[in-house]
């Protein structure tokens, strides 16, 4: 038989009850304090794009003493902080069992910010404008960047459905993998290539020859994260996880490549990672359907 004393979490989960409107709406430091730096992330990337639209409309070419280029890759790297700041907040809040329903609200109202809005207006900005570019991005531009937000909000509202503590659950239903592509992941994608094709640019190419693959790109990218596709979710690894050599000196050698060359390998690891839920998705055995009329 076995036997294990209760620990300070059993106590606290024993104490809290979601159905209790004062611990449902507990504002907890540290986790929601991450939140908070998420949110500022996104709303300085959503002031760089919007500087840097201006920049281009200078006759200099230049605004607040930095290029359009500039502005653009500022933004791309607050995306990335946000992104590292909705990782922390998460794990600081399963870690310190200080989980809430105001968290997640919360998370998902930065999340609509940062990883919605802000890649919707950069992308529109660079590539979809309507005063430059292909003359069918500035007609349908705006309707693109509205999907792409469109259903990031409705993959975050649809994530605090399925994860809300209120909802009895089958036993077979697994919190190993996200059910659609993270809307994070999303935004790191679009994040990503704008970065590459940023660089590019400042490598004498232009950026028209790529314009027509970054609007399919990010339908693409809107409809996965409304699917069923499931993507692993990383929970699982915390400081107390093992590995093997070989993949930690594996994870060390992609750390390096991404400090070395940061404009491909992270889009190499974005796109991977888009792909791996789709391929593990085309290979997943298909489930037998039910017998209509059993013996």
């Amino acid at each position: 038989m076995n036997f294990r004393l209760p620990s300070r979490h059993d106590d606290l989960a024993a104490r809290e009850d979601p159905y209790n409107v004062t611990q449902a709406s507990r504002i907890y430091f540290l986790p929601n304090l991450m939140t908070a730096g998420n949110l500022f992330c996104g709303f300085v990337a959503v002031i760089h794009c919007i500087q840097a639209r201006l920049a281009e409309t200078v006759p200099t070419g230049e605004y607040l003493n930095k290029s359009s280029a500039d502005h653009y890759t500022q933004a791309v790297w607050f995306i990335f902080g946000a992104a590292a700041f909705d990782t922390l907040d998460g794990r600081l809040a399963r870690m310190g069992g200080r989980e809430s329903l105001f968290g997640a609200e919360f998370d998902s109202l930065a999340d609509v910010i940062s990883f919605g809005i802000a890649p919707a207006l950069m992308v529109f900005f660079l590539i979809l404008s309507p005063t430059q570019g292909y003359e069918i991005f500035r007609s349908i531009g705006w309707f693109i960047g509205f999907i792409y937000l469109l259903c990031a909000a409705v993959r975050l509202a649809r994530f605090n459905v399925i994860t809300n503590p209120l909802l009895h659950r089958d036993k077979k239903d697994t919190n190993k993998d996200f059910v659609g592509l993270p809307v994070p992941a999303a935004a790191a994608t679009v994040a990503s290539l704008v970065l590459f094709l940023l660089h590019l640019a400042a490598m004498d190419k232009t950026l028209r020859l790529w314009a027509f693959a970054l609007p399919p790109l990010m339908l693409l990218i809107a409809i996965l994260m409304v699917s069923t596709v499931r993507y692993p979710s990383g929970k699982g690894v915390d400081l107390q996880t093992r590995t093997r050599l070989q993949p930690f000196v594996l994870f060390l050698a992609f750390v390096a490549l991404v400090v070395v060359f940061k404009e491909v390998a992270l889009l190499c690891a974005c796109l991977g990672y888009i792909f791996f839920g789709l391929i593990r998705q085309w290979r997943r055995p298909a489930r037998p359907k039910p017998n209509a009329n059993p013996a």
